[in-house]
């Protein structure tokens, strides 16, 4: 069996408050670490705007290369005038 608890009962509720605030310390501390969205949000103007610009370069320079490419292969060969 276990050995005699020598603790008052006015000991243990105190044990147990002191326990409780630490839990909620960490809880706390746990869910201000696991906020990912809240460092996301504040990234997300600088994100889209990059996002946009290089979908914007990266459409030009697609469309620029094909008319190049497209106007070459029709050069040198008038069919009609």
């Amino acid at each position: 069996m276990a050995g005699a608890n020598t603790r008052t009962a006015e000991q243990v509720r105190r044990d147990i408050e002191a326990e409780r605030e630490q839990l909620a310390g960490a809880v706390d501390h746990l869910r201000a670490g696991m906020n990912i969205t809240a460092k996301l949000r504040s990234k997300l103007p600088i994100v889209a705007a990059g996002t946009l610009g290089a979908g914007f370069l990266l459409a030009g320079g697609f469309g620029a290369t094909m008319r190049l490419l497209a106007r070459r292969g029709r050069e040198g060969t008038t069919k009609a005038r």
